[in-house]
């Protein structure tokens, strides 16, 4: 199901992060599977973002969760990383969803909770959508939140869901491994260590390392039994080509 290689953000080495052109650039590239944030807007539209602010990735000013979604729509969202991408407009989850299907993309889907923001609302916003849409062969949904995991599978006990774990992995990662049945752990490869590693590959679930942009520097963990990395240029690793 899960790919060796997911895109973070889309391929954001190549385009602006989390938008449609970034999904683009993703499956011309070869790439099977994409990694993309959503949160809401103020008036309640799921859309593609990481920040609780607009200022880093667009023309714009203030918090995502302050903005209707004409307002939104107004913001220019992909200028600020090269000019040949001016015009791109922020990606609403629908949007982003039937981009994917038109390129038959997997999606690892983080649900962004931010200090503002209700999980069980985000949940009860986001996963009837998304799993309408979305086969469950190529769908991941992930979170940091586990009262947002917890939400998603009261409301669906056969979702895939992936537990993103900050920083070290706990000791205790099992006990919400037991609770929530993931299909994979999230995990920041900077914070491994190769006891926790080997407890998870050897317990059955799958291993997603993220944000690994240093192909060198990771390529001893392939030994472990990683199932995949997440990072914003996989063309970069020299597996790429053949895990297509």
């Amino acid at each position: 199901m899960l790919a060796k290689f997911i895109a973070h953000r889309g391929l954001s080495a190549q385009a602006p992060e989390n938008t449609r052109a970034a999904l683009h650039a993703a499956a011309d590239a070869g790439i099977k599977w994409v990694e993309l944030d959503v949160q809401c807007l103020g008036d309640g539209t799921p859309v593609i973002w990481h920040d609780s602010h607009v200022r880093r990735c667009s023309d714009g000013q203030g918090l995502l969760s302050e903005l209707t979604l004409d307002q939104a729509k107004a913001l220019d969202v992909g200028a600020w990383f090269d000019p040949r991408f001016e015009g791109e407009r922020m990606a609403t989850l629908d949007e982003a969803l039937d981009t994917l299907n038109e390129r038959g993309l997997g999606l690892n889907l983080e649900l962004k909770i931010g200090q503002q923001e209700d999980p069980v609302s985000l949940v009860e916003r986001v996963l009837s959508t998304v799993r309408e849409k979305v086969p469950e062969e190529r769908l991941l949904l992930s979170s940091f939140s586990m009262d947002a995991l917890d939400h998603i599978r009261k409301l669906d006990d056969t979702a895939p869901i992936g537990i993103l774990f900050d920083e070290k992995i706990p000791r205790n990662w099992h006990w919400d491994a037991e609770r929530l049945s993931p299909v994979s752990i999230n995990v920041d490869w900077r914070y491994m260590s190769e006891e926790r590693v080997k407890e998870i590959r050897e317990a059955g679930y799958h291993l997603l390392c993220f944000t690994v942009n240093q192909p060198e520097e990771f390529e001893p963990w392939w030994d472990f039994g990683i199932t995949g990395v997440i990072s914003d240029d996989p063309l970069s690793f020299p597996e790429f080509d053949s895990a297509r």
